[in-house]
Parts: C-alpha cells; structure tokens; sequence
C-alpha cells in the first residue's frame, strides 16, 4: 500500500499506533500534533515518521499544515482525523469555553483538516478518509456531552460525506473505539478501572492501540474500496450497535 497519509494527534497513543501500522504497511506518513513538542520529538526519533505542529481547530494553520506536508510526501491519499481532546464535567457545570474547545478540535477538526484534502481526491479519483469517534459518541456518557456530541457528529459527518465521495472513488468510514490502553487511560487509579471501568467490557480487558491501528489499515487498504459510510465498534463488546 504505497499511498500518502497524514494522521493527525498522531505522536502518541492511538495515533502513534495508527502512524506506525500505516508506515508498515507501505504508506509514507506524516503526524500532526498541537503542542507537545518533546512526544512530537521522541515519536520522529523512535519512528523516522515526520512530524508537524498546528492546531485542527484552525481552518488556515490546517490549510498551511497540509500543503507543507504535501510539500514534502506528496499529495495526500488518507487522512486519518484522530485528534481529539476531552473537557468532563457535568452539564450543569460546563462552561462555554469546554463547550467549544471540544467542538472545535474534536469536529470541527474533522471539517477543518478533511475540507482542504477533499479537492484533491476528487481530482485523483481517490481518498480514503478515516475518522476516530468513539464508544461515547454512540451511546452517551455521563459527564462528557460535549465529548460525546463531537464524536456523534463525527459519525453524522461520515455517514453524509461517504454518499458524497462514493462516486469519485473516495471511500468515508469511522472507527469507535472503546476503553483502550493508552497512557491516558492507564493513568486512571487501578482500583477504578479494576472494579468500575474492565468489568463492563465482555471480554474483560482493555483493548490496544494496535487493535484500532489494525482497523485503521484495513479500512485504507484497497481491500476496503466497497466499504463506506461504515462504523467499525472496537470495544471489546461494551457496546453493540
């Protein structure tokens, strides 16, 4: 699979795995980060993959962002929008700045990052554009609406744009994964996940950012050319549409 393909939130956790499945599977990948400089850093080190500094929530750093990654690798083929960022709190708490800042990078982001490649696919009769939701955004969680509402427009997103690119040879799909153990989620004490979060997941574990990586690449490879507008559920059967 020898295509370009930028995934953005991707030096660490499930974008680090998703830039990595994709390297070896043949694509030149690029990552996109926002501000952790020293992981950005750490993860070309480790990786050879390269890395670029902007914030998805901002339609011109996104446009500046990709034409410098086209610049370098070529025209991008697949996108991956896996930046994503969480501000809990109940409801009756939220402040309209949480609201927005998690509209805007977790959404807005996916229009922001996914409007300026889109042309260029068209144009090549091909893309694959791939979008990271999550469980929370198919069921609902308590205390994350604004999450949960930007992940379920990242599903409403992918679902109308799939009917618009299936003609031109661009394929649209999400993935929702569940508790996976990232850095973030293996910060939470152990006595939490042991006895509130595992034992709501059948099948008794966290899952891996491979598992979600390894979606990622199928669903990228010309293998998946007849599946669009499609939402793969990985959580370990938490949760069963």
């Amino acid at each position: 699979m020898t295509r370009v393909a930028l995934v953005t939130g991707g030096t660490r956790g499930i974008g680090a795995a998703i830039a990595i499945a994709l390297k070896e599977a043949g694509c030149s990948v690029a990552s996109s980060y926002a501000g952790n400089e020293e992981a950005a850093a750490k993860f070309t080190n480790e990786t050879g993959i390269p890395t670029y500094k902007w914030s998805v929530a901002d339609y011109d750093a996104c446009v500046e962002g990709i034409a410098k990654v086209e610049t370098d690798l070529g025209p991008i083929e697949i996108l991956v929008n896996n930046a994503g960022i969480t501000r809990d709190g109940m409801f009756h708490k939220i402040t309209r700045e949480a609201w927005n800042e998690v509209i805007d990078t977790n959404l807005n982001g996916v229009f922001n990052m996914t409007h300026p490649i889109w042309p260029g696919m068209r144009g090549r009769k091909f893309g694959r554009v791939i979008n990271i939701s999550s469980i929370n955004g198919q069921k609902g969680q308590m205390g994350q609406v604004n999450y949960s509402a930007s992940k379920a427009g990242d599903l409403g997103l992918t679902k109308a744009l799939a009917q618009e690119g299936a003609f031109v040879g661009i394929t649209v799909n999400a993935v929702c994964p569940g508790y996976i153990g990232t850095e973030m989620v293996r910060a939470i004490p152990e006595k939490v996940l042991n006895e509130r979060i595992i034992p709501q997941i059948p099948v008794g574990r966290l899952g891996e950012p491979e598992e979600i990586a390894r979606c990622v690449v199928f669903l990228a490879s010309d293998d998946a050319g007849f599946i669009t507008g499609s939402t793969i559920s990985a959580n370990g059967g938490q949760f069963v549409v």
